[in-house]
């Protein structure tokens, strides 16, 4: 059953579509019959017999892609940061879950040697760690475990909720959810709501799985969101690097994900709340800036 959507923080109405509503016998037959999933397929076709560099599948537009800009998406985003700060040489190639052998992106192509056409595994976003420590030219420093879990903890929960919200139930960012996820899709309108119906359901799912409450209470997640920044915040204090490490880690590109997508100008947020919370942070901020510069360069 869908969860009701309160009114937010900047008191704009509340919206339980945040675009135009799905026709009532498309709702109705999603009900009555609903998707199926289907078994991992096989590689992407544009993954070709032999090729000598990692290619990372992610979300991205085919011009950033070919530009190797970040992702749009944060577990994309995540992975391919943490990647160029191991030092790994990869490209990015635009994706979608559908194409993807685990059925969730990112995922990696390994090389193949000039030599030999064997058969390349992918590598799932659990694996990746491994890998970038195997192929990576700057392996990074590992964090203690229980302090890192305790800090992702909130990663995970408090400001991936906010950020679902922001992006799939807020109805002012509608256009930004479009052009990202929706018309890449298809021309089709009815292609298109029933794409929009999916994530904006998989999305409210998630946020009242994790909340364990029936309703969506929209200034509660920011709040929340909030204090989670004000926690980053505090424990990077002075330093360049999350936890006092001398290079950045994969907590580092974690924070990353969000930050950058938060405060991209590219990006044509209209409700703007997590972008101002995210200011308020101005460490936080340089920590964004650091690790783009670090990264991407002036390009990024």
């Amino acid at each position: 059953m869908s969860s009701e959507i309160v009114r937010t923080p900047n008191s704009r109405p509340p919206s339980t579509s945040g675009w135009l509503p799905i026709p009532a016998p498309l709702a109705r037959l999603f009900k009555r019959f609903p998707l199926l999933t289907y078994p991992p397929n096989e590689l992407p076709a544009r993954s070709p017999p032999a090729r000598y560099i990692p290619t990372l599948y992610v979300f991205i537009s085919d011009q950033d892609a070919l530009y190797d800009l970040p992702s749009f998406n944060p577990s994309c985003l995540k992975w391919q940061t943490f990647l160029k700060i191991s030092g790994v040489d990869f490209r990015v190639v635009p994706s979608n879950n559908h194409a993807s052998p685990t059925g969730a992106l990112p995922f990696l192509i390994p090389p193949t040697s000039q030599n030999t056409q064997a058969t390349r595994t992918p590598v799932s976003s659990r694996k990746l760690e491994d890998y970038a420590a195997q192929h990576g030219t700057s392996p990074t420093t590992a964090t203690p475990s229980l302090k890192q879990e305790a800090y992702e903890s909130l990663l995970n929960c408090q400001i991936r909720n906010a950020w679902l919200y922001a992006l799939y139930l807020s109805r002012p960012n509608s256009s930004l959810l479009s052009t990202l996820y929706i018309t890449p899709v298809s021309s089709s309108r009815v292609v298109r709501a029933a794409v929009l119906y999916q994530l904006r359901h998989a999305a409210e799912d998630e946020i009242v799985t994790s909340i364990n409450a029936p309703t969506i209470d929209a200034a509660a997640l920011y709040k929340q969101a909030r204090e989670a920044f004000e926690a980053m915040s505090a424990v990077l204090g002075s330093s360049d690097w999350f936890f006092g490490q001398p290079s950045p880690g994969l907590f580092d590109a974690t924070v990353f994900s969000y930050t950058h997508l938060l405060l991209d100008h590219s990006l044509a947020w209209k409700d703007r709340f997590l972008t101002g919370i995210v200011r308020e942070f101005p460490n936080l901020v340089r920590h964004r800036d650091r690790i783009l510069r670090i990264c991407w360069g002036p390009k990024g």
